[in-house]
């Protein structure tokens, strides 16, 4: 069994306002070529179909050709909403949409309903999990704390016993959209870490041949059975030096399994570049980035006159300035990026109330209720 495992390409989203559309297309355009031309048994997509609960209609009509595209190939698809899909838009039509072979799995309560699919021997159960936002689903698993884990651990245990009513040599894949323990962020990504722990660990999902991640923006490999394949495109200048790739699985009869990275389409290379003006504006070395999406970060005392427009001279595709003056040794001033990187929602929400009222910071029924505020944000922008 060949599976072609890929996971957010959030359709819709910009770069600094650039748009992504165009290039989106052209990774669009390599994943069929890839599929038809590798000969996969399936492709796998594991959640953040789109940047965000109500997506443009350029995005919508993009993903609506690339299904055609796909069911035209015969190639069954299977995908789960991520935690910037809106699950009850993208699950629209799923029931009449599977008879093309394109499987959506966007209700929580069918987690352990999986996908069947054959190489002629055996079969293979595919059961994707749709992002689980633990205050929303906690009912349904029967959980009242835990968080991710919680409710991941839950929804893996109804795999587990469905997958125990199969015949024997019936090999299992999972699609999860979550953040894995060992994996490591990048800017990207939208926090979840309101309404539980944001990282659970590898083994909960114990017991199915392959676990296709998504979620994490880079290709990363947690064991040779827990993959992230990452984003398709680099959606901030964190990920200017990941590599873009899908993963081509191959699983045999008796679930070995052995992978392959499948490159993406490079739009335009990204280079992040750090000096004082004059240096940025002759330094000989930085020529490789003059075609690239560039971020520049001044360290001059005084900030230059007119910057963007000097920069823009010699990167013309320049799309971030940071200003970040020299400090005197033995100072300390970082940037207001650098004071909340690492740092979740209701962490900066708790150091606002302390900075706003000389350090004290919120009691526990004030935290209660930032965290309630917080929920309620996140909840909307799912669409629920």
């Amino acid at each position: 069994m060949r599976l072609l495992h890929t996971s957010d390409w959030h359709l819709g989203r910009s770069l600094h306002r650039v748009s992504l559309l165009e290039a989106q297309a052209a990774f669009l355009d390599h994943l069929v070529v890839t599929a038809r031309e590798e000969k996969v048994d399936a492709v796998v997509v594991a959640g953040d179909i789109y940047d965000r609960a109500v997506p443009p209609l350029a995005a919508v009509r993009l993903f609506d050709e690339t299904l055609h595209r796909l069911a035209a190939l015969g190639v069954p698809t299977v995908m789960i909403s991520g935690n910037h899909d809106s699950a009850r838009r993208l699950g629209v039509g799923a029931g009449l949409i599977e008879r093309a072979g394109i499987h959506l799995r966007t209700d929580p309560a069918g987690c352990a309903l999986p996908v069947l699919l054959s190489d002629g021997s055996t079969e293979v159960a595919c059961y994707g999990l749709p992002y689980l936002e633990p205050v929303l689903v906690r009912d349904e698993f029967g959980t009242d704390g835990g968080g991710h884990t919680a409710v991941l651990r839950a929804a893996m245990d109804r795999v587990r016993a469905d997958l125990a009513t199969r015949p024997p040599g019936t090999r299992s894949v999972v699609l999860a959209h979550a953040f894995v323990a060992g994996g490591q962020a990048s800017d990207s990504e939208r926090d979840i870490t309101v309404g539980g722990a944001a990282s659970v660990p590898a083994s909960v999902f114990d017991g199915v041949d392959y676990v296709a991640l998504g979620h994490l923006h880079g290709c990363q490999t947690l064991t040779d059975r827990v993959r992230y394949p990452g984003s398709p495109l680099a959606y901030s200048f964190s990920e200017a030096g990941h590599r873009k790739s899908m993963w081509l699985i191959d699983l045999d009869a008796a679930g070995n399994l052995r992978s392959e990275r499948i490159d993406c389409p490079v739009p335009r290379p990204m280079a992040r570049i750090r000096g004082r003006m004059e240096q940025l504006l002759t330094d000989p070395a930085l020529e490789t980035s003059a075609d690239s999406w560039v971020e520049a970060t001044l360290t001059d005392p005084v900030r230059p006159e007119e910057p963007m427009a000097r920069l823009t001279s010699r990167f013309p595709h320049l799309l971030s300035l940071v200003f970040e003056p020299e400090q005197p040794s033995g100072t300390l001033d970082l940037s207001y990026v650098q004071r909340l990187r690492g740092r979740s929602d209701q962490q900066i929400a708790e150091d606002f109330v302390a900075h706003v009222r000389a350090g004290t910071g919120p009691d526990a029924h004030e935290r209660a209720v930032l965290g309630k505020a917080l929920n309620a944000v996140r909840l909307q922008e799912t669409g629920r």
